[in-house]
C-alpha cells in the first residue's frame, strides 16, 4: 500500500506539526492581509517535500497513502487553509490524475517537477454551467490531425494564477454507449490561446488563489491526451474527486480542532463579572458540543481513509466523511464565534477567519447536497443488487 514506514511517517507528521504551529500560525495575519503565502514559507514547504507528499517515491514524492494523507491534512488544517491550498492540487485532484491515469512518458515529464514544487498543477474541471456534476461540462476538444484543439471556459480554478500545468477536462463527443465522451489533457500554462483571468475576490481563504481560465483554439499534441483514451476524463474526475473528499474532510477536522482550542483558551482566560466565562455551564455546553463533533469527525475520517486504502469503499465512505466533517466544522466555527462573543466578530481574531474560511469546504469537490445524493443513492443501489 505504501513504502513509507510508520516510523518515517511519524517523523514527517512531527515535522509538519512543528512547522504549522511554529512557523505558519504566527504569520496568519500577514497571510490574510497580503492575500499571499510568503516566499520563505513556500521555500520551506518545498524543502520539506510537501509539494509531493502524495506523489509516489519513484517520481520524487514522499509516497504517502490516503490514510497517511488524512493524518497530515488534519495537521495542515490547523492553520490558514491557504497554506495547504498552495500545494494541495499538486498532491490531490491535479497530481493524482497523472499518478493514476498518465502514461509513463507523461509521468516522467511532469511528476518530478510537480513533486519538487517547480511546477504547480491546476485541476481545470469546473465551468459556469458544470460544477458538482462533470457530465454537464461544455469545454470542447476536437481532433485535428496529430493535435487537439480546445475551446471553453473554466471557473474557480485553484492555483490558476501560478500554475505551470493545467489538467483540463473537455468533451470530445456527446455521451454514448462507449462512455461519457470526456477526455483529460495536459496543457502547459504558456500554451498559446490559454489565458488566466484576475484573481477571484472571495469571502475567505485569503492567500489561496483561484481564477477563471479561458481556452481559445488552444492546440496540444495528441501526446497530451491523458492515458491516450478519450473516455478517461469522466472516470478520472469521479475517482480523484472521491479521494479528495477524504482529504477535505480531514482538513475540516484540523480547522475544527483549531476553533475548539481557541474557544477553550478564550473561555479559560476571558472573564465576565470577575469569573472566567468557562465557569458558566452554558459555555461549557458549547465546548462539549465542539469537542464531541471534533472527535466524531476525526474517527470518521480515519475510517473512510482506511476503507479507501483497503479498497473496501471508495464511494459512499468518502462522501459521508466529507458531508459530515464539512458541515461539522461549520457548526464548530459558529460556536467558536459565539464563545468569543463580540470579540469573535473582529477581523483579526482567528475564529473570525476560520468562520469565513470553512464555509467553502461545503461547496467544493462536490457540495453537501451532492454528497447526500451519492450516499443515499449508493445505499439504495446496493440494496437493489442484493435483492435481485
Amino acid at each position: 500500500m505504501t513504502s513509507v514506514s510508520d516510523d518515517d511517517f511519524a517523523e514527517i507528521l512531527k515535522m509538519t506539526r512543528q512547522f504549522v504551529r511554529e512557523a505558519v500560525v504566527p504569520r496568519e495575519l500577514e497571510i490574510m492581509n497580503t492575500n499571499a503565502i510568503p516566499e520563505d514559507l513556500r521555500a520551506q514547504v518545498a524543502e520539506m517535500g510537501l509539494f509531493g507528499y502524495a506523489i509516489p517515491e519513484e517520481w520524487g514524492g514522499l509516497g504517502l497513502n490516503l490514510a497517511q494523507d488524512a493524518e497530515l491534512a488534519m495537521e495542515l488544517g490547523y492553520t490558514t487553509l491557504a497554506l495547504r491550498s498552495m500545494f494541495g492540487t499538486n498532491n490531490g485532484i491535479a497530481g493524482q490524475v497523472l499518478v493514476h491515469y498518465g502514461t509513463d512518458e507523461q509521468k516522467a515529464q511532469w511528476l518530478p517537477r510537480i513533486a519538487s514544487g517547480e511546477v504547480v498543477a491546476s485541476f481545470a474541471l469546473t465551468e459556469p454551467g458544470a460544477g458538482s456534476n462533470p457530465a454537464g461540462l461544455r469545454t470542447r476538444a476536437e481532433r485535428d490531425g496529430d493535435e487537439w484543439v480546445i475551446n471553453g471556459d473554466k471557473r474557480f480554478i485553484t492555483n490558476a494564477p501560478v500554475a505551470g500545468l493545467f489538467i483540463v477536462f473537455a468533451r470530445t463527443r456527446p455521451a454514448d454507449d462507449r462512455g461519457q465522451g470526456i477526455a483529460v489533457f495536459l496543457v502547459p500554462a504558456d500554451t498559446p490561446g490559454l489565458t488566466v483571468g484576475p484573481k477571484d475576490a472571495k469571502m475567505g481563504q485569503e492567500g489561496a488563489w483561484t481564477a477563471d481560465v479561458n481556452f481559445a483554439d488552444v492546440r496540444v499534441p495528441h501526446s497530451a491526451l491523458v492515458s491516450g483514451d478519450e473516455d478517461t476524463g469522466y472516470k478520472a474526475a469521479m475517482m480523484i474527486l472521491a479521494r479528495g473528499r477524504v482529504h477535505i474532510a480531514a482538513l475540516s477536522v484540523g480547522q475544527a480542532q483549531r476553533a475548539l482550542d481557541e474557544s477553550v483558551a478564550y473561555a479559560a482566560s476571558s472573564t465576565q463579572g470577575g469569573r472566567p466565562i468557562g465557569d458558566f455551564q452554558l459555555v461549557q455546553a458549547m465546548l462539549a458540543d465542539q469537542q464531541t463533533d471534533v472527535m466524531a469527525g476525526r474517527a470518521l475520517v480515519r475510517e473512510a481513509a482506511r476503507l479507501w486504502v483497503t479498497e473496501e469503499d471508495r464511494r459512499i465512505a468518502p462522501s459521508a466523511a466529507k458531508l459530515f466533517c464539512t458541515e461539522m466544522v461549520g457548526r464548530v466555527a459558529d460556536l467558536a464565534v459565539q464563545v468569543h462573543g463580540g470579540t469573535g466578530y473582529m477581523r483579526e481574531v482567528p475564529v473570525e477567519r476560520i468562520y469565513r474560511d470553512v464555509r467553502l469546504l461545503r461547496l467544493y469537490e462536490g457540495t453537501s447536497e451532492i454528497q447526500r445524493l451519492i450516499v443515499g443513492g449508493g445505499l439504495v443501489k446496493a440494496a437493489k443488487r442484493s435483492q435481485a
